[in-house]
């Protein structure tokens, strides 16, 4: 018996050391691998760019090592190394065009403008655009369409329909539980409490949705026309039709295409651009791999951009429904600025912002931050497609803003909204319950018990008018402008950054890279270049953030299955947890 346990126990060991064996030779290769993967790439001659159309284009897209190495990464490039590809392809000799392969790409129409208009100035050093599609969304046409040559399938389609909106309220579904919300605001267009309490939306609601979705469209429509050499009428009258069931043949004779060919046709067609053989093998080029092409040598003083995109909040989210989603936490942010202000190696600061805004405190403290960031060293902001309630109130104290035509912005103005879930219990629960207090409003804030009384609803009504007004200051004092004319503006209204610009809430229309131009002269700069914060996590933080109980994976697979309805989830998810006054766009905010 005794050798027999010892003979186990050896065993054990054994497996024991050699499973630690085997992870640490695994590490070792695996650190070989990205490390092979992440080495300076040359360019081979006669190369062509691919730029693949598809999935939701994000900021900022974090490498997946695993994924990368594998050959099976199918997430979307971000933002920023798409317009990093197309400026360093624009000047690499050894790239002579682009192929563009459209297949659902998934973004508002701020970030697709950027990549258009990135697209192009490729185009104007006399490189060459073609662009594929089995079928083309109206996103991918929209990209699509600056191209030298727009191809389609023989049996595919092309979607071409205009903007609409479509708000989701959530009242009635929200009383078959029992659960109502009271809410507080201020500004007659602070629409974001319309889906607590409203079935539809209301006037000034749909008057700021008309403009800015017509407003939108129209850019498109300029530009396209512009690129396919059509009128905005004629794009209008076919939007007007439903084109998406025209036929291929008609795509060509209303001259938004130019050929039908198939799939595997296309390489033929690249390759009498390369001036190849027929047999001869081309060249491609990822946007991941660019990423690794040796650039122009970085110079001078550097330029510090600061990416805050997602909802603004004094705690991040953990957990299912939460953990997967980017945010600007306050406290983190604040911490950050800090810092940049402290290094005397950065001589001015680019915040991009992207967020529909969030936490009324959190964005207090972000401000601040800026303010005394701001004293030391310029700063300047590049709005996304979103910089607006909270995302404008970070963006406000700038020494100068940038935004995209087609930017959402404004929206100052702020609401609480406080859930009541008596009738839940009281009714549908049939809960009782009883109470002793040594104050008047000792029971304050128990909202299974009782729903506020008109009392506690004025003090709450008084604590965010007073946030209005700081949050209305705080724009006045960074636009220079008299309360007076903010308040004209404020209300809660979201407007476009071209119609911003008019209004003085933004003092450029432009691109990221025009922001940094702007705070180099700013900062006095003859020479810089660029450095981004915060650090994307490098490969061994996204091997052992698999191993925590964010819920990541679950929240990515869940918004996949569930889609629009994913949203809703989400609200209900983290309303419990999130600050009760808040400036921000509507939760449900979808434009297709």
């Amino acid at each position: 018996m005794k050798d027999f346990l010892k003979y186990v126990l050896a065993t054990m060991v054994g497996l024991v050391l050699m499973g630690a064996l085997m992870f640490i030779l695994g590490m070792m290769s695996l650190v070989g691998m990205v490390a092979s993967g992440e080495s300076k790439q040359n360019v081979s001659d006669n190369s062509v760019l691919v730029l693949n159309l598809s999935g939701e284009i994000s900021e900022q897209a974090t490498d997946d090592p695993f994924a990368a190495l594998s050959g099976n990464d199918s997430k979307a490039p971000g933002l920023d190394a798409i317009l990093s590809a197309l400026e360093k392809a624009k000047t690499n000799d050894h790239i002579k065009g682009i192929y563009m392969e459209a297949d659902g790409v998934a973004a508002p129409y701020a970030t697709l403008s950027a990549i258009r208009r990135a697209l192009a100035d490729f185009k104007k050093s006399g490189k060459w655009i073609v662009a594929y599609g089995d079928s083309y969304s109206q996103s991918d046409y929209y990209l699509a369409s600056v191209a030298n040559t727009i191809y389609i399938n023989p049996q595919g389609m092309l979607d071409w329909h205009g903007l609409a909106a479509q708000p989701m309220f959530l009242t009635d579904a929200l009383k078959q539980f029992g659960v109502k919300y009271q809410v507080v605001k201020v500004g007659t267009f602070k629409s974001a409490t319309e889906v607590y309490t409203e079935t539809q939306m209301s006037p000034a609601n749909r008057e700021q949705y008309t403009r800015f979705l017509q407003g939108t469209w129209d850019n498109v429509c300029k530009d396209v026309a512009a690129s396919r050499k059509l009128t905005v009428e004629q794009l209008n009258a076919y939007a007007d039709s439903l084109i998406v069931f025209a036929s291929a043949e008609d795509y060509v004779k209303q001259k938004l295409v130019d050929k039908l060919i198939y799939a595997n046709e296309v390489k033929a067609e690249v390759k009498k651009l390369l001036k190849l053989d027929a047999d001869a093998t081309i060249n491609q080029v990822s946007v991941a791999q660019m990423k690794n092409v040796k650039g122009d040598k970085k110079k001078g003083e550097e330029v510090a951009i600061y990416y805050a995109y997602g909802d603004i909040v004094d705690e991040p989210a953990q957990g299912l429904l939460g953990g997967g989603t980017r945010m600007i936490v306050g406290k983190d942010m604040t911490a950050d600025l800090e810092e940049l202000m402290n290094d005397d190696d950065v001589k001015a600061v680019v915040l991009r912002v992207n967020s529909p805004g969030g936490s009324a405190y959190a964005s207090e403290q972000i401000w601040h931050q800026i303010m005394q960031l701001k004293e030391k060293k310029p700063v300047v902001v590049s709005m996304g497609d979103y910089a607006a309630s909270g995302g404008y109130y970070i963006s406000c104290p700038a020494n100068w803003i940038v935004a995209e035509p087609n930017t959402l912005t404004g929206s100052i103005g702020i609401f609480a909204a406080i859930p009541n879930y008596s009738e839940l219990a009281t009714k549908k629960l049939q809960l009782h319950f009883d109470e002793v207090k040594t104050n008047r409003h000792a029971a304050f804030g128990n909202i299974a018990a009782r729903e506020m009384n008109s009392e506690e609803l004025a003090f709450l009504q008084a604590h965010v008018n007073r946030g209005y007004a700081l949050f209305r200051k705080r724009v006045a004092d960074g636009r220079k402008q008299p309360v007076e004319e903010i308040e004209k503006i404020a209300q809660g209204r979201v407007w476009l950054g071209q119609d911003a610009l008019g209004l003085k809430l933004v003092d450029q229309l432009g691109s990221l890279d025009d922001a940094v131009k702007k705070a180099a002269a700013l900062a006095k700069l003859s020479e810089y270049h660029t450095k981004d914060y915060p650090a994307a996590p490098d490969w061994t933080d996204q091997i052992f953030a698999m191993t925590d109980n964010s819920g990541n994976y679950l929240d990515e697979q869940l918004q996949l299955l569930l889609g629009n309805l994913y949203e809703p989830f989400v609200f209900a998810k983290r309303t419990k947890g999130q600050a009760a006054v808040q400036a921000r766009l509507p939760y449900l905010f979808d434009v297709k």
